[in-house]
């Protein structure tokens, strides 16, 4: 696009020629600017061009820096490009050099102009093309690395290098020498290198840039190598298949130079997968002269005809070189830990297929490939001696899913394995996540104690069931008597799981070295926060985790100049806090004026604040910037203070219209998501990049977008232009594109984005689905029976695009005589359809007609949606490990009481792991009785909200919370335990919570009952808010806050000077209607009686306003 700045050589033409129009400038002028005297901006560009050489060596070597700051504000004209040539042509080489060195020093410190960019190198690569032996790798390296390099990194100064005709030999050169400082360069700059190196390399068209199996200069298959270098670290699928066709590709891929290069590299995950497919795909490359590296990456086909000696080979380098969190470059989503892919997971069966009896020397040998044993391997392939004297090797496996785990402890333990101490049960390793809660809970708390002090034990906890953790941790906390033992001995993996109460420390002092090292919840670290700052004198030891449990309560305590240094601690340490903590957060920053230096605090806090807040620390583009790059989710979308924001912001970046350019999407940042339809649609393709960030849109938003989409007029071009790699940029929007958008994409587009980015994709499995839907027929036939060619068979089942070959009628025709049990679990993870898993629903329903098998519901997931009433009516559920397994499936409040009401009819106990399970999304669905059966104790060790309860609920939860916490009621601490059920507190308790400085949130006010804050006077409210007070005012038109700001004197409501209208006015009483039972819930004889009164009470209160 700006290749005339390229094109415009200096074609012999006279100096005299070039710098006819230019005002020559004196060598006085330029020795003043040499010595600072004058400003560089003093001269034209063509002035210094057209200046005497000798003169020009005066300068110094920061020169360009300067020149290229006065020269990027200014416009290009036509003589530039023939500027900069006739100028660098006059430098001596020598001082050149030493000056671009200072600029490649500084130049991140000038904003690069796309322009001036490409006018630079222009005169600088003539330049570089007169240096004596430029051609020597040495001397091209140094003209790269001191001169060229700050300019290559707009990619589009390579198209430069390409409209220059530079051959493929110095490009592989260039290529040679930036690969030499490719591991000194930060990520942003390989990448941009790397776009540049790929945009000369596609420039022509042609499929095989520099290739050419006829040319001896150019038929070295060190392609990658040669042209690439380490750079190939950024290459997607995409790219490869435009660098050449498979054939060639496959040729470049099974090159020994190139083998060797890649084996040292971490490429993309798929790339990795696709170089490790083009390696194996073809006939004449045996598996054991793959490299180490991409054994990791060997798909279930390339396996699928090793010899036993071979496969066990084979499992032992996977187990060696194979770490199971291998990193990759582009993966920005952690995988759980020891997660394994679908692919290792095929890999691992397919190697145990080899095999029909595992004695302890074939489980050894297979190591980490162990995983693949099936269910019926473990039943009926293996003796409980030989599982007993393999327990060190398959203790050692990670990946094994909780059917697998579960079966060998269950076949150890009735083959008469004993734990008897912690060694024993250390011993199990990753196999512990197979016990059963009730199994566990039989051990003795000293044979926990034992093992969680052995390394390799603690290593296991993190891949435990959260129902086992619990457990855990009730055994420990057992054993030890004081909250500074339990957060010294409690294993990482677990401290999340310590109930609240027992981290009160009250008169104990908390070891905050301890305390660092845990990973902790806000709520938890809100508890003993008080604790902590009262001990630790300097904020900056402490963790971010610990200063995540901030608290006004604990802040009202501490001086304001030691406030405002624990507040920009929490800058320097990335602290996340919610709403409340940062309107707490702020006022307290703010008590005595707006600090200076507002960049020294955290981001977030400025959604608090305004930009004439901000204006003695920068500009308010500078302020909408931080903004743009905070965590707008803090505020509620529909909120007035969010939507100030973005008008505010808008107003200052002067934007016209409704139009927004990319300069000031990059400023807007998250704010673009509040962005409304109108806009997207007048801005084009330039708010995508960030609108894919965002979490959610409205109607009108997603309209927009599918609009801008489906023109084609963007970046992404057309849909039907798209390829994976396009998919995975745009994944963020996927869930918004509908039929017509989707069923333009290219088919196959659609398949390999499945195949190799879904994985790492934010979408969840249903919105995957409907990327599935898209790739079946559109028109259902009827299905007769299975097509011949579509039987399912174990390849089938093991191939996660298995949604993709049936309609939901030939899944159902092809399921007949097919046993899943060995393949449910894995099978839906894939993306079926709601049509497809409704198939498999009934399949299931048709094969146990009598109810499902405990180890079934298990590995419902997905097909939760589908159960119904009847459907629980007819389980087992045993115990609060399955209780936890069918809720994490986050099922439907309807399906989610049957379950609970199944569990609790079965007669199992509302423990504390059982309440935790339940937990705050689904404790309202419990009716009295269920609640009544709640033990206390229990209580004490749950986490619950049931704020959002009914009152029923929330008096019930909250007598039993006052008994469970009644012995820390002296503590501070103990109003972060009791908060969360204050809705049923009655107004004697609350009273008495106003004289003990809590500072109690507004949101939390509004939930108390009724009647409890209708009773409270305006100083125990003013009591009970503390430092929340002012809050008050934004909540005063909501219920029951309203009724309560009637009920007081607007004299006295004035004297708090925070902006409470509507109370009572001197002389007037304010009568705030009682809430009367409805006629279901009370007697008639109670209502016809309170209807028979209202007249006299109605004479009465006129009576009374007559006489006043």
């Amino acid at each position: 696009m700006f290749l005339y700045l390229c094109l415009s050589l200096f074609l012999g033409e006279s100096e005299s020629a070039v710098c006819a129009s230019v005002k020559s400038a004196s060598q006085e002028m330029l020795l003043e600017i040499a010595h600072g005297e004058a400003s560089p901006c003093s001269l034209a560009f063509g002035q210094y061009a057209c200046a005497q050489s000798a003169w020009l060596q005066d300068l110094q070597d920061d020169f360009l820096i300067s020149l290229y700051s006065c020269l990027t504000p200014k416009p290009v004209s036509a003589m530039d490009p023939e500027y900069s040539i006739l100028f660098f042509s006059k430098y001596d080489a020598k001082k050149l050099v030493a000056a671009l060195t200072v600029f490649s020093q500084q130049f991140s410190h000038v904003p690069l102009s796309l322009e001036w960019n490409m006018i630079f190198i222009n005169g600088l690569w003539e330049k570089m093309l007169q240096v004596p032996d430029i051609d020597s790798p040495s001397i091209l390296s140094q003209w790269v690395h001191e001169g060229l390099q700050p300019f290559l990194l707009k990619p589009e100064a390579f198209a430069c290098l390409h409209a220059k005709n530079v051959l493929c030999e110095t490009f592989q050169m260039i290529v040679a020498a930036l690969n030499g400082i490719y591991s000194d360069l930060p990520v942003e700059e390989q990448r941009n290198l790397y776009t540049g190196i790929k945009y000369y390399l596609i420039q022509d068209g042609s499929n095989q840039k520099c290739y050419s199996a006829a040319d001896p200069g150019l038929n070295s298959t060190a392609w990658f190598k040669n042209y690439l270098g380490s750079f190939l670290e950024h290459a997607t699928i995409g790219d490869l298949q435009l660098f050449g066709d498979e054939p060639t590709l496959q040729k470049f891929a099974r090159n020994p130079v190139n083998i060797q290069m890649v084996s040292n590299l971490t490429l993309l995950r798929e790339t990795a997968v696709y170089y490790t497919s083009l390696l194996t795909s073809g006939p004449g490359f045996p598996l054991s002269s793959l490299p180490d590296r991409f054994v990791c990456y060997l798909s279930p086909l390339a396996v699928s005809n090793l010899s036993r000696d071979d496969a066990l080979s084979l499992a032992q380098r996977i187990s060696k070189n194979c770490p199971l969190n291998l990193t990759h470059r582009g993966v920005t989503r952690e995988r759980v830990p020891f997660s394994l892919t679908t692919e290792q997971l095929q890999v691992a069966s397919s190697l145990v297929r080899k095999f029909e009896h595992f004695p302890p020397a074939i489980l050894r040998a297979l190591r980490q490939a162990a995983v693949g044993l099936s269910i019926s391997d473990i039943e009926n392939g293996i003796s409980g001696k030989d599982l007993e004297a393999s327990i060190s090797a398959l203790g050692e496996v990670r990946g094994w899913n909780a059917e697998q785990s579960s079966a060998i402890i269950n076949k150890l333990l009735s083959s008469g394995y004993q734990i008897l101490d912690g060694q024993s049960l250390a011993k199990l390793g990753s196999l512990v996540a197979g016990f059963n809660s009730s199994t566990l809970r039989r051990l003795s708390p000293e044979v926990i104690l034992e093992a969680i002090k052995l390394p390799e034990f603690v290593q296991q906890m993190a891949t435990l069931p959260s129902a086992l953790k619990m457990i855990f941790v009730e055994k420990i906390s057992s054993s030890v008597s004081h909250p500074v033992e339990l957060v010294k001995y409690i294993p990482d993996a677990l401290a999340s799981y310590i109930p609240k109460s027992l981290l009160v420390f009250g008169e104990e002092k908390p070891n905050i070295q301890d305390l660092n090292s845990k990973m902790w919840t806000r709520e938890q670290a809100a508890v003993f926060f008080n604790d902590v700052i009262k001990t630790e004198p300097d904020f900056s030891r402490l963790s971010q985790s610990v200063l995540q449990g901030f608290t006004c309560a604990a802040a009202n305590e501490t001086e304001a100049e030691r406030f405002q240094e624990l507040a920009k601690v929490m800058k320097k340490k990335n602290v996340k806090l919610g709403e409340d903590q940062l309107s707490c957060l702020v006022k307290m920053v703010t008590l005595h004026g707006i600090p200076k230096d507002l960049d020294s605090y955290p981001k977030d806090l400025l959604l608090f604040l305004s930009p004439s807040d901000y204006a003695a620390t920068g500009s308010c583009r500078q302020y909408f910037a931080n903004i743009g790059k905070a965590n707008l989710d803090v505020l509620q979308r529909e909120s007035s203070q969010r939507k100030q924001l973005l008008v505010e912001a808008l107003a200052c970046l002067k934007i016209p219209g409704t139009q927004v350019d990319e300069e000031n999407a990059e400023v807007l940042g998250r704010l673009v998501c509040d962005l409304g339809g109108e806009y997207i649609r007048s801005s084009g393709g330039n708010l995508l990049k960030q609108l894919s960030q965002c979490e959610s849109f409205l109607p009108n938003q997603e309209e927009a977008i599918r609009s801008v989409i489906s023109s084609g007029n963007t970046t992404f071009g057309p849909p039907v232009m798209w390829s994976a790699f396009t998919l995975n940029e745009l994944s963020g929007l996927i869930p918004v594109f509908d039929h017509s958008i989707l069923q333009k994409i290219p088919k196959n587009a659609l398949s390999l984005w499945l195949k190799n980015f879904a994985h790492d994709s934010p979408l969840s499995r249903e919105q995957l689905g409907t990327v599935v839907e898209e790739l079946l027929p559109t028109r259902h036939k009827r299905a007769d029976g299975c097509p011949p060619s579509k039987k399912i068979t174990e390849m089938v089942l093991n191939d996660d695009l298995m949604p993709i070959y049936y309609t939901p009628e030939e899944l159902h025709a092809c399921l007949k005589n097919v046993s899943l049990e060995n393949h449910l679990s894995q099978i839906l993870t894939y993306p079926f359809s709601i049509q497809q898993l409704a198939v498999l629903k009934r399949y299931l329903d048709e094969t146990y007609p009598d109810g499902y098998p405990e180890s079934l519901l298990q590995k419902l997931g997905p097909l939760t949606a589908f159960i119904t009433p009847e459907d629980v009516s007819k389980w087992n559920i045993t115990s609060a490990d399955m209780l936890a397994v069918l809720l994490k499936n986050e099922p439907l409040d309807d399906q989610a009481s049957a379950i609970i009401k199944r569990y609790v009819g079965l007669g199992n106990a509302l423990n504390a792991t059982a309440l935790n399970t339940i937990g705050t999304k689904y404790v309202c669905l419990l009716n009295a009785a269920e609640l009544n059966m709640i033990d206390s104790n229990s209580l004490k060790l749950a986490s619950l909200n049931p704020s959002a309860c009914s009152e029923v609920t929330k008096d019930i939860l909250y007598a039993k919370a006052k008994r469970a916490f009644s012995d820390q009621h002296y503590l501070p601490a103990y109003y972060e335990l009791i908060e969360p059920y204050l809705g049923g507190a009655p107004g004697v308790d609350l009273r008495s919570l106003s004289k003990d400085n809590v500072n109690m949130k507004v949101s939390t006010l509004a939930t108390l009952k009724r009647d409890s804050l209708l009773n409270l006077t305006l100083s125990e409210v003013q009591g009970l808010l503390g430092m929340n007070l002012r809050d008050l005012e934004k909540w005063q038109n909501k219920s029951p806050i309203r009724e309560w700001v009637q009920m007081q004197k607007q004299s006295e409501l004035d004297k708090l000077h925070i902006g409470l209208t509507g109370g009572t006015q001197e002389g007037y009483m304010n009568i705030v209607t009682p809430k009367f039972q409805s006629p279901s819930s009370a007697s008639l004889g109670t209502v016809a009686m309170t209807l028979h009164l209202l007249p006299t009470l109605l004479i009465s209160f006129l009576m009374m306003l007559v006489l006043s």
